[in-house]
């Protein structure tokens, strides 16, 4: 199948993915929305909608009528930026058949490094943030050495280790807190203020972007999506990675050292996520006060897999369950619906991503197609030399 049919097949199955997805939302909101009659139920549906898909970006008002919201997309952007971090960090890892999922508690760890460089190291406004960030991106990376070196070495599941090392991080994290790292003149448990020098500074100092957190985080973001994608696709380590991942056997055979990439892939994979937590901590809060798994890591796995483990394709479906996040945020505050319904929407996505049959007939359809192709281009060319 030739690149574009791969491109178009991808594209279409992501979006019946998606509106399947959503139309299993609208059969749940019509039955747990307020009202007696059908009619009601339907209205109630309808707003729910209008809500969860148009809201996060235009506001309503019978008074002013419907208007743009430019604080609310901000707040989408800015929701992007640690999702964008454990989306790339998934993909690389599942390139190469490593099922880790430590991206949830590496975003925790690099924030939690992030924020004591930003309180304890004494350094310049313009290598404060960079410093605490790249310590982050690296206290992870060497974290993930530990389910990576277990797999090689003792073929211990990268994925059950890696699950129990979130919580591991979550409760460390937790006891450092409660024993030594607490500001206790605070009511909450949370660290002494970072310093001033370590702010990641908004892209636009006025009141939508200063509000909405939008920092110079984001450009950062696209800019490692640039970088993974020409690492994965213009590099021998990347190409090595997606082989490994296609068929690890055949790759071994090949000459690869297999061990030393997957390695690679999830040490790489922990930077991305460390790396992802410093700048939404230094970008967002003045204080370190997080005290459970943050969530950005399992949304990252729902994002490298609406990607197709495709970085390029990282900051669309980032943007998509950023925006759907809103949306459902909205529905709950104005049309009374549960905002746990992105949990079901998010499990219906993967559903159908995950299973490999779905739209299989579409894509023999496509194959065979190329195939007719290419063998009337040979015959006409074989045709074209013979009459020469």
């Amino acid at each position: 199948m030739t690149k574009k049919r791969q491109l178009r097949f991808t594209i279409i199955r992501s979006l019946v993915a998606i509106l399947i997805a959503l139309l299993v939302a609208t059969i749940l909101i019509f039955i747990s929305s307020a009202g007696a009659t059908f009619a009601e139920k339907l209205d109630a549906t309808r707003e729910a909608l209008k809500q969860m898909l148009a809201g996060p970006v235009f506001r309503f008002s019978k008074k002013n009528g419907t208007a743009f919201e430019a604080k609310r997309l901000a707040d989408i952007l800015a929701a992007m930026i640690p999702t964008t971090f454990t989306g790339l960090s998934v993909c690389i890892m599942f390139s190469a058949n490593q099922f880790n999922l430590g991206a949830e508690g590496g975003i925790m760890l690099g924030a939690f490094v992030s924020a004591m460089a930003a309180i304890y190291l004494p350094l310049p406004a313009w290598l404060h943030p960079v410093a605490a960030v790249l310590l982050g991106g690296i206290a992870v990376a060497v974290t993930m050495l530990l389910p990576a070196l277990l797999k090689t070495k003792l073929n211990v599941s990268e994925m059950v280790c890696s699950l129990m090392l979130n919580y591991i991080i979550m409760y460390v994290i937790k006891f450092l807190m409660n024993t030594y790292l607490a500001d206790k003149t605070r009511g909450q448990i949370m660290s002494y203020p970072f310093k001033e020098t370590s702010a990641i500074a908004p892209i636009v100092d006025n009141a939508v972007f200063s509000g909405a957190k939008l920092s110079w985080g984001f450009v950062i973001a696209i800019v490692a999506v640039i970088l993974c994608g020409l690492f994965m696709y213009r590099s021998r380590w990347g190409y090595a990675i997606r082989m490994i991942g296609i068929n690890q056997d055949f790759a071994k055979y090949s000459g690869m050292k297999v061990g030393m990439i997957i390695v690679l892939s999830q040490v790489l994979g922990g930077f991305l996520a460390g790396a992802g937590g410093g700048i939404e901590m230094l970008g967002r809060y003045t204080s370190f006060s997080w005290s459970a798994l943050p969530g950005y890591g399992w949304t990252g796995i729902t994002i490298a897999i609406l990607a197709g483990n495709n970085p390029y394709m990282v900051p669309f479906a980032a943007f998509f369950m950023a925006y759907l996040s809103k949306g459902c945020d909205l529905m709950a505050t104005y049309a009374k619906v549960p905002a746990q319904l992105i949990d079901i929407v998010q499990g219906v996505i993967f559903l159908f991503f995950a299973a490999e049959q779905f739209l299989s007939g579409y894509r023999q359809k496509l194959v065979v197609k190329s195939a007719e192709e290419e063998i009337k281009l040979a015959k006409a060319r074989k045709e074209g030399v013979t009459n020469a």
